[in-house]
């Protein structure tokens, strides 16, 4: 699987920042990718956030209206991955946004798509596999990201019938044994992506849509192998060194990047004239 030399199209996507143990770095670089590139990709391990997680209360308030989906979860392993990957995404979008990330409230579309309330000017999507969690933010327009272990088993057991277009299945069977299932992988993680960037998840059959071979310009394909989507969309997959597969997609309204991503600036007018007319109201 060839990774971030793959050929691009669209707006410039550049490689997963590792944050966490990092420290001011690391941010540094995301608020660096955001404002040059108008998007930026972070992760983190479990291992790592460890020390920054709250509990009790603390939780609760950081959480907000997710509290009760996380006391849903039956698994306390789930819950625990569950509550971290929301901790991240706060973190990443309050240090962008240079504010403080208990006051940012995570809401969710019709469709399940989280969004960051009252701030509209900025997309975000979040994944997370195992020990690994995944964020992506953009000012460009739309994101989707998506990650999944690169040694996961998917090809065989008739599975890529259900994920892959009649042009894939052809592609993938022409490869080298070896690279059947990481290719499957990647496919799989982009196709995720890519329906959590355009609001779908799991609801768009993935054989109603593909991508083609590695090492190539990176477009979304119909059923029959011809292009379904133009320059407005870039695509990237990247191999973690500890063994995932991360792929993203973003859309690019043609707006280009927000050079400015503090918070002040990057609220919604309707939003800030609410909040205004509140405060006057006391």
């Amino acid at each position: 699987m060839t990774a971030p030399g793959n050929s691009t199209l669209g707006p410039p996507l550049g490689e997963p920042v590792e944050v966490g143990i990092r420290g001011a770095a690391a941010w540094d670089r995301v608020r660096h990718d955001l404002s040059v590139h108008g998007t930026a990709l972070l992760y983190a391990h479990l291992a790592d956030l460890q020390p920054d997680l709250p509990d009790g209360p603390q939780l609760q308030d950081m959480l907000g209206r997710d509290w009760s989906r996380y006391l849903g979860l039956a698994h306390a392993e789930v819950r625990h991955r569950y509550a971290a990957s929301r901790v991240l995404l706060k973190l990443a979008a309050g240090t962008v946004l240079r504010g403080d990330p208990d006051a940012l409230e995570l809401a969710y579309g019709p469709t399940g798509r989280p969004y960051l309330r009252g701030c509209d000017q900025i997309d975000i999507s979040l994944s997370h596999t195992e020990d690994l969690l995944l964020v992506g933010l953009t000012t460009r327009g739309l994101i989707g990201v998506d990650a999944e272990r690169a040694d996961r088993q998917m090809y065989g057991g008739g599975l890529g019938r259900h994920v892959c277009t009649p042009y894939e299945l052809v592609t993938l069977a022409a490869l080298d044994d070896s690279e059947r299932n990481p290719s499957l992988v990647r496919l799989w993680t982009l196709k995720e992506a890519y329906s959590k960037a355009i609001g779908q998840g799991m609801q768009f059959r993935f054989t109603e849509f593909g991508f083609g071979p590695d090492g190539k310009p990176v477009r979304v394909q119909r059923p029959d192998g011809t292009a379904g989507t133009g320059d407005e969309w870039a695509f990237r997959t990247f191999p973690l060194a500890n063994g995932y597969c991360v792929s993203a997609a973003v859309y690019d309204a043609g707006f280009g990047p927000v050079q400015d991503t503090d918070i002040t600036t990057m609220l919604d007018e309707d939003c800030v004239e609410t909040i205004v007319r509140a405060l006057e109201a006391r």
